[in-house]
């Protein structure tokens, strides 16, 4: 269907394009448009009913977004912000430089205007900067007839109706109740008698982590944000809460490959800023290599006398940094899930100790019969090799299993801990264990 599509913008056939462009879904239409070239793509968002640009323009890309605002005319940047609701205006405008802020705040209501600087002023990922204020709020004193009614006349405009809020004339939080709890009660019910009390609620100033959290602990579609006081400010919604979990899931696999995080698509970021979130913590490695290199060279007489040793040393090293990684992924996820916690770290430890000597001893013994039956390699280097295999792989998984909580409870981000320190750690305990027990082995 878009091949079809895009032969008729091709042919300058604009009006069919958009009759067939509308039936899409708003993201595909997004999707869709980013293929297009600039002026051609410009041509068929104009095209679009006010109602559904608007929805697309919240999808397209920040470029795109950018280009769009800074190409139109400033009553249609007003058309186009006038239906976004809040939350979607402050992403978009997080995203933009001075001189395109400016030209949407100019093009918005004072009212307006003062809700979005008030959302700016929150820190960046906190529960105030993702929140949404278009909710529906009731009073416990009407009856359910009355929630309908006014729901009816004030929802149209509002991200979610699914779930109402219940409020004193402070604006205190009281209760909430749900849209199918209304229509399925009698309409005299009063609101107070069946709303539900025991809310899940979050500060103003909470990290957006702890919001994932409590989402995936209580199944939530959406959560409360009071101030101080209990009074309501905000909803944050189920669809921010995905971006979310998929911003900090990127975030630690960058952080456990030793990369400066960062939020811009790959293909969209420099080599420069590539290089630059790249470059630190390989330093780091690079450094902390040395002290593998010492060792090498402070057992440089054995190597020398046995020059099969060397042979062996990418091998373990590289099953020691294996070993390591995978316990440091499990528990670093467990972490994040809330399976496991800082006081677990001694069963942790414990369960890696048995499942290491498991997994060692089975690496061993299969490195034994290759190395002495198939490669001929000498009995006591072969003993040296297996030995140091498993105390590798034991040493590795447990410093794999602790680093993290270690972290943890250090007010650290575990997945900082995951590469560069179990990989200086493991390297020097396999390197020290080889060569030690060569030495001892061939009377070196």
């Amino acid at each position: 269907m878009t091949d079809q599509i895009m032969n008729l913008i091709e042919e300058g056939k604009f009006s069919q394009a958009r009759n067939e462009i509308i039936e899409m879904n708003v993201v595909d239409i997004a999707h869709f448009l980013e293929q297009l070239e600039e002026e051609k793509l410009l041509v068929m968002f104009r095209l679009l009913p006010k109602e559904i640009a608007a929805d697309v323009f919240s999808y397209i890309s920040s470029e795109l977004q950018q280009y769009i605002i800074e190409v139109i005319a400033d009553k249609e940047i007003k058309s186009i912000i006038d239906k976004l609701f809040l939350d979607d205006t402050v992403d978009i405008l997080e995203e933009m430089p001075a001189n395109v802020v400016k030209k949407i705040l100019k093009n918005t209501s004072q009212d307006r205007r003062e809700l979005i600087n008030q959302f700016l002023n929150y820190p960046e990922n906190s529960a105030g900067s993702i929140m949404t204020i278009e909710y529906v709020d009731l009073k416990k004193e009407m009856n359910v007839k009355e929630a309908i009614d006014h729901i009816k006349k004030i929802g149209v405009d509002k991200e979610t109706i699914n779930t109402c809020y219940v409020m004193n004339k402070n604006r205190r939080l009281e209760g909430i109740i749900s849209l199918r709890k209304l229509i399925l009660s009698d309409e005299e019910t009063l609101i107070e008698d069946i709303m539900n009390t025991n809310i899940i609620s979050i500060q103003t100033y909470a990290d957006q982590e702890d919001i994932a959290a409590l989402f995936k602990k209580y199944d939530l579609l959406t959560m409360t944000v009071v101030d101080n006081e209990n009074r309501l400010v905000g909803i944050i919604t189920i669809d921010d809460v995905v971006d979310i979990i998929e911003q900090e899931n990127t975030e630690d696999f960058q952080k456990m490959a030793a990369m400066q995080p960062s939020d811009e698509e790959y293909l969209k970021t420099s080599v420069f800023n590539l290089a630059k979130h790249r470059v630190l913590w390989l330093l780091v490695l690079m450094i902390s290599a040395t002290f593998t290199g010492n060792i090498i060279r402070r057992y440089e007489d054995a190597l020398l006398s046995v020059v099969v040793l060397a042979s062996f040393i990418p091998m373990l090293m590289d099953t020691g940094g294996n070993s390591g990684s995978q316990s440091a992924t499990l528990v670093i996820r467990g972490i994040a899930l809330e399976e496991i916690k800082l006081k677990d770290i001694l069963k942790v430890l414990w369960k890696e100790l048995r499942v290491s000597i498991m997994v060692g001893s089975t690496l061993a013994i299969v490195n034994f019969i290759r190395i002495y039956y198939f490669e001929k390699v000498d009995l006591n280097v072969t003993i040296a090799v297996c030995v140091s295999l498993l105390i590798t792989v034991v040493v590795a998984k447990i410093v794999g299993g602790g680093l993290p909580i270690i972290a943890k409870k250090l007010k650290l981000d575990p997945a900082v801990m995951a590469a560069p320190l179990i990989t200086t750690i493991v390297d020097a305990v396999a390197l020290i264990s080889y060569f030690s027990i060569a030495s001892r082995l061939l009377g070196l």
